[in-house]
């Protein structure tokens, strides 16, 4: 049995529509890559969770998502050894393309953090590890051509193969 979990992302996104991720090894899926985020504390909404995860795990108090969302999915994975279903709502932001700023080495060792890059639409359309969620590349080409959607994609539950990409 999984325990629900409640998440929220934001794809920091800089001029040229490159985005912002970390690269995690989880035990159960593996090596991939995910936007800022994590879950939500007691009485937090998501984008509140979302403005509090980017400057936790970039240092940067200067970027906040406006409420703009881009997608909603569910995913399973084991986070510190409890199976959880993960809902999470992946908000937009612009960000200038920079470096994580503050002493992060000890939070991002804490959520399994390996380390980070900017990837570009050229990054996402060639072969990669995985990046959660699966259908990142193409959310964001869509943004790029149209803008932000009108309402959020519902992706509803997204299978992490094992060891792989969603």
């Amino acid at each position: 049995m999984r325990i629900p979990r409640r998440a929220a992302r934001v794809a920091l996104l800089d001029p040229a529509g490159s985005v912002f991720m970390f690269r995690y090894d989880n035990e159960e899926v593996g090596v991939h890559w995910a936007m800022p985020g994590g879950g939500l504390d007691a009485g937090e909404t998501p984008l509140e969770a979302a403005r509090r995860e980017v400057r936790e795990e970039t240092g940067w108090t200067d970027i906040a998502p406006d409420g703009t969302l881009l997608c909603q999915w569910e995913h399973d994975f084991t986070r510190a050894g409890v199976p959880v279903r993960q809902h999470e709502h992946i908000f937009l932001a612009a960000a200038p393309r920079r470096d994580p700023v503050g002493d992060l080495a000890g939070p991002h060792a804490a959520d399994g953090i390996l380390r980070w890059r900017w990837w570009s639409p050229e990054d996402m359309s060639g072969d990669h590890e995985p990046l959660w969620p699966p259908q990142l590349p193409r959310l964001l080409a869509d943004v790029q051509r149209h803008g932000a959607p009108a309402r959020p994609v519902d992706l509803g539950h997204v299978r992490n193969d094992a060891r792989g990409s969603g």
